[in-house]
């Protein structure tokens, strides 16, 4: 389900078929991380993590095309396997912040804000990811973010499912 507040934030909640110390460990683990962030076809070569609260993360997305994306944020609310709750803004590869338009888009404020929620639902997972400050985007790119967010999340499923099976077998 997806659902977007028109001014100020993107909300898209999914069910996993996961335990949540499986999909907790997914965000918070640099190396599942890699497995999944990004857009379909895009590769995530580089994520580090300080996960405690003011600790910083940097990641590399890697397109199809062979252009790098660098974001970077840092952790203000840490609830384990309950919620995180990020910075995220726009970086270069030494994690610095710069401004979307390094990466050939507008509007995107130099700070925003990530939240996810972790629900047990049974032995499932739900979801909810919020992507908020980002009033002042234009539609082209709210799209491209909702698209990515989206297709970020079926990679997750997949790994998920994928590790899921290892733990029951």
């Amino acid at each position: 389900m997806e659902k977007t507040n028109p001014k100020n934030e993107l909300m898209i909640s999914r069910l996993f078929d996961a335990p949540r110390e499986l999909a907790w460990k997914a965000w918070t683990d640099s190396d599942m991380l890699k497995r999944w962030w990004g857009p379909k076809g895009f590769t995530t070569p580089v994520a580090k993590m300080d996960m405690r609260v003011g600790g910083e993360y940097l990641y590399c997305m890697h397109s199809p095309e062979g252009k790098d994306y660098w974001g970077k944020g840092v952790y203000r609310e840490i609830m384990p396997e309950k919620m995180l709750v990020m910075t995220d803004s726009f970086a270069d590869e030494k994690g610095n912040t710069v401004s979307s338009t390094h990466y050939g888009m507008s509007g995107f404020p130099m700070e925003m804000l990530i939240s996810v929620s972790f629900e047990e639902e049974g032995s499932k997972t739900k979801l909810t990811l919020v992507h908020s400050g980002i009033e002042n985007i234009n539609e082209t790119d709210r799209s491209n973010m909702q698209v990515g967010w989206t297709q970020s999340l079926e990679k997750l499923a997949e790994l998920l499912a994928q590790e899921s099976k290892k733990l029951a077998a």
